[in-house]
């Protein structure tokens, strides 16, 4: 097993590079075109994982989520055309909704067909996943200290909320290449998508040849804002009992909202050097961090829990393609609408840049949004539990 940090983050660097260097080859064209490097930056250290290889926690896991989580945000508001972005408006926050309500269905439905065959206090556990899979980590801790939810549920609960988790967000990776066709069942009304994206391509138009100063004035800046944001967060109260505002979502918070800040300041003519495509290096790596953590071989130990687990992001699924069919809304709207429940801002940018890479930013504030919203779903679909456990 290669674990030493400095090892571990130079083997994670290394796969994306050569998944990048393939994708170049003229042989390899047709299979990089359905199955897009990304793809692979996420499953690749999966297996290795699985296969015992690396591991499944790391406190490289813990630093690059820490600090290239908020560069990557960062980097990606101060060069958002903001006006754009929210033209996008309804149809994208009705699609962040209904996949919070089939999370407060699927709990609850998933417990009962599995209730016999779990612990008594299981309903806590399946409570504390409701948290992250509306908003992400911030708000499982939140339920889970609401519930007081035992070490001995809450371990299962980490498997499901890894591997099924991360899984989907896998999933809806591969399905970026069925945008079309998707799209075309659904009747969807692209204008608002292809309005924004014709503005933000017009911005594109005017790249630059990256300087190695440019580089120098982007990470800097990048990773002070970082810093800057993490010891402000660190230094400000914790919000709400049980927890609603975390000091990582503090940071999260600061770091988004100096980005848009700066995006009406001359900084925003960083784009043009470059600045988001440091971004998305960012969170690729990023990608195969988050892959290394999902071992499937984990799911072995909790199969109860991971049936139910597939059995609730499976209504998750079915509420979001409804919702789709009524609202007319494209697969990019499904899939960033899920990850902003499922993964919160962490993973829903991630999921928004595979399917539109100038569009990383809707992705992103829908997952904010998510932090918002998804405490007080979570709190009814874990009042929903405790009534049905009695």
């Amino acid at each position: 097993m290669i674990s030493e940090p400095n090892q571990l983050f130079a083997l994670l660097a290394s796969v994306l590079a050569l998944l990048f260097w393939l994708s170049t080859n003229k042989r390899l064209n047709i299979f990089f075109k359905f199955l897009p490097p990304v793809i692979w930056a996420y499953f690749i250290p999966m297996f290795l994982t699985t296969g015992g290889i690396t591991p499944s926690s790391s406190s490289v896991y813990t630093w690059m989520a820490d600090y290239l989580l908020p560069l990557s945000l960062f980097l990606l508001m101060i060069t958002v055309d903001l006006p754009s972005i929210l033209k996008l408006g309804k149809k994208a926050l009705f699609m962040m909704l209904a996949g919070t309500l089939g999370i407060v269905i699927g709990g609850p439905v998933a417990y009962l067909i599995f209730k016999s065959y779990l612990p008594p206090d299981a309903w806590k556990g399946f409570a504390t996943l409701s948290g992250s899979w509306i908003g992400g980590t911030a708000n499982l801790v939140a339920i889970q200290k609401s519930v007081g939810a035992p070490d001995s549920v809450v371990g299962p609960i980490i498997v499901v909320d890894t591997v099924v988790g991360y899984g989907w967000m896998g999933v809806l990776i591969f399905l970026s290449t069925f945008q079309a066709k998707f799209d075309k069942w659904t009747k969807a009304d692209n204008s608002a998508i292809e309005k924004a994206n014709a503005r933000l391509q017009e911005m594109d138009t005017t790249r630059k040849p990256t300087q190695l100063h440019d580089i120098i004035y982007i990470l800097g800046l990048g990773f002070g804002a970082t810093a800057i944001a993490i010891a402000i967060g660190k230094g400000l109260p914790v919000l709400g009992d049980p927890v609603i505002i975390s000091s990582t979502t503090w940071t999260i918070l600061i770091v988004v909202t100096m980005g848009l800040a700066l995006s009406f300041t001359p900084l925003q003519k960083l784009e043009q050097v470059g600045a988001s495509r440091i971004g998305f290096l960012a969170l690729f790596l990023l990608i195969t961090s988050i892959g290394a953590q999902a071992n499937l071989a984990a799911v072995l130990d909790v199969p109860v829990y991971f049936l139910a687990g597939l059995v609730w992001i499976t209504i998750h699924i079915c509420t979001l393609m409804l919702a789709a069919k009524l609202l007319r809304a494209p697969l990019f709207f499904v899939a960033t609408g899920s990850m902003a429940n499922i993964g919160g801002a962490a993973s829903a940018p991630i999921v928004a840049s595979v399917y539109h890479p100038l569009m990383a930013p809707v992705g992103l504030l829908m997952g904010v949004s998510g932090y918002f919203l998804g405490i007080y779903a979570a709190l009814g679909c874990a009042w929903i539990l405790g009534q049905l456990a009695m």
